[in-house]
C-alpha cells in the first residue's frame, strides 16, 4: 500500500471535495469516524510510548490516567538519578530478564540504542555513566524528560483524560469513575498498562488484578522484587552499623552472582548488589522459609592468598591483619567478629573462607509497597506474542502489569518502552 506524502494527500482530498461537493470540515468529520478508536488505560512508560507511536491517520487515541498527571512512577524512579536504560550489548541485556524469551521480541524491535536515539529526537540528550547505565545529561531533570514525552503525545493528537479511574466493565463497555461520576466508553481497541503493585502513592497499587481474575484471565499473585530483604541482625552489630554499606563486593544466591554494594539496615539488606538476586532469594524463601546470601568481601584476593596473609603476620593481632593488611572495612570486620566463635575467629582457614563466602541469612521479603518493582499480575499464558488478551477480543496488556521481572539499572524502563513501541508497530501494520 502506497503511503502518500502531504502534497499527494491534499490533491486526493481536493478531488474528493469536488466530486462529492463537501467542504474540508465535513471531510475531516468523515475521516475521523472511519478511524478506529484506541483507549490506553494507564499513564506510565509503556502507555506513553504507545501514545507517541500510534499512527494518528489510522487511530483516534485517548489515554485514561487516574492521577492528575502522567508518569507518576516514572518521576519517582528518577529521584535517585534518572536511569533510562543500560548500554550493554543486547545479548547481555536480555540475560538480565526472567522470562527473557517473552521479552526478547520487544527488545529486538526497539533496542536500548534505538531508545537513546528516540530520546535525542525529542530533545533529551543522554550519557553513559561509569556503571554503563544511561542517564539524561547533567541539567536535565526527570520532569523535563516527562514534559518532552508529553509534548510528543500532544503532537500525535492524543487526548489525555486525567482523574479517570478504570473500575471494570459493563458488558463490553469500559467503566471509569471521574469526579465521583461513572463514565462509560466503548473503544474499538483497549490497551491496559496499569502497572504493578508497588509505590501506591504513584497510583500503582495492583487492585485491578481481581477484576481480570473474575473475567477468567489467568493471573499470578504479586510479590516484591528489587526490594529489601529481612535479616535478623544481632543487636550488638546492628546498633553501630545500620546504614553502612558493603562496597565493592560480590553477592551470590544459588548459582547467580552480582557485583555491587548493599546497605545494611535495621530491617535487613538492600541495594544494587542484591536486587538482581531477587528471584533466587524468593525461590529459596518459598521452598525453605529462609535463604542464604553469600558475600565475597575481597574480590581481589583468592581464599588461599588470604590464608597466607593471615598465617604470615605473627606480630599483628588478627584484628590488625584483617583491618590493616587485608583492609576489610570496619563493618565487614564486625560482621566476621560477631558471627564467629572464638575458635573460628582464630582459624586462618575459616576466616579466609568467611571473607570470601560470608553467609547472610535472609528470613523474609520487604514490604511490597516499598519495592522498586513487582512480579505477578497478568500471567504470560494469558497473552499472545503480540500482547493481545486471549480471552477478550481487541484487548491488549503491556508493561509491569504482566508477570515478568528484571533488576534495576534501566532494564525495567527499557522493557516498558519497548513493549509500547512494539505494540504500536503491530497495531499500525494491522490497519495498513
Amino acid at each position: 500500500m502506497k503511503v502518500l506524502n502531504n502534497i499527494e494527500k491534499r490533491k486526493v482530498e481536493q478531488t474528493i471535495f469536488a466530486k462529492y461537493n463537501i467542504n474540508k470540515h465535513s471531510y475531516e468529520m468523515v475521516e475521523k469516524k472511519l478511524k478506529k478508536t484506541v483507549a490506553i488505560i494507564g499513564g506510565g512508560a509503556a502507555a506513553m510510548m504507545l501514545a507517541c507511536s500510534l499512527d494518528r491517520s489510522k487511530f483516534t487515541v485517548s489515554m485514561y490516567e487516574k492521577n492528575r498527571t502522567l508518569g507518576r512512577k516514572f518521576l519517582v524512579a528518577g529521584d535517585g538519578g534518572f536511569n533510562l536504560t543500560h548500554s550493554e550489548n543486547m545479548n547481555q541485556f536480555l540475560g538480565r530478564y526472567r522470562n527473557a524469551a517473552f521479552i526478547k521480541p520487544f527488545l529486538n524491535h526497539f533496542t536500548n540504542t534505538q531508545l537513546i536515539e528516540w530520546l535525542a529526537e525529542i530533545g533529551i540528550e543522554t550519557f553513559v555513566g561509569s556503571s554503563k547505565r544511561v542517564y539524561p545529561i547533567k541539567g536535565i531533570k526527570p520532569i523535563q524528560v516527562l514534559k518532552a514525552i508529553e509534548k510528543k503525545i500532544a503532537e500525535n493528537e492524543v487526548t489525555v483524560f486525567y482523574k479517570h479511574e478504570w473500575t471494570g466493565w459493563k458488558g463490553d463497555d469500559l467503566l471509569f469513575i471521574h469526579d465521583g461520576l461513572t463514565k462509560v466508553i466503548k473503544p474499538d481497541i483497549t490497551v491496559f498498562a496499569l502497572g504493578g503493585a508497588s509505590w501506591k502513592v504513584t497510583g500503582s497499587d495492583g487492585r485491578w488484578i481481581d477484576l481480570f481474575a473474575h473475567k477468567g484471565i489467568a493471573t499470578v499473585p504479586f510479590s516484591p522484587s528489587n526490594c529489601a530483604f529481612k535479616v535478623d541482625w544481632k543487636p550488638e552489630f546492628i546498633k553501630d552499623h545500620h546504614g553502612n554499606a558493603l562496597k565493592n563486593a560480590a553477592f551470590r544466591c544459588d548459582d547467580k552472582t552480582q557485583k555491587g554494594e548493599a546497605i545494611i539496615t535495621h530491617f535487613g539488606i538492600e541495594g544494587s548488589g542484591v536486587y538482581p538476586l531477587s528471584e533466587n532469594i524468593r525461590k529459596q524463601l518459598t521452598a525453605h522459609q529462609k535463604a542464604i546470601l553469600y558475600v565475597d568481601f575481597k574480590l581481589e584476593h583468592t581464599e588461599n592468598e588470604l590464608v597466607d596473609i593471615l598465617k604470615n603476620e605473627p606480630k599483628l593481632s588478627i584484628k590488625d591483619v584483617l583491618l590493616k593488611r587485608i583492609k576489610l572495612s570496619k563493618t565487614q570486620f564486625e560482621l566476621i567478629k560477631n558471627y564467629t566463635t572464638k575458635e573460628e575467629y582464630h582459624s586462618p582457614q575459616f576466616i579466609a573462607n568467611c571473607i570470601k563466602h560470608f553467609p547472610v541469612h535472609i528470613v523474609g521479603l520487604g514490604d511490597i509497597d516499598a519495592a522498586i518493582s513487582t512480579t505477578g499480575g497478568i500471567a504470560l499464558t494469558a497473552v499472545t506474542s503480540n500482547l493481545a488478551c486471549k480471552n477478550i477480543a481487541n484487548t491488549y496488556f503491556m508493561g509491569e502489569m504482566l508477570d515478568w521481572d528484571a533488576p534495576t539499572g534501566g532494564y525495567l524502563l527499557q522493557a516498558c518502552f519497548s513493549m509500547g513501541k512494539y505494540l504500536a508497530s503491530h497495531l499500525n501494520e494491522d490497519e495498513s
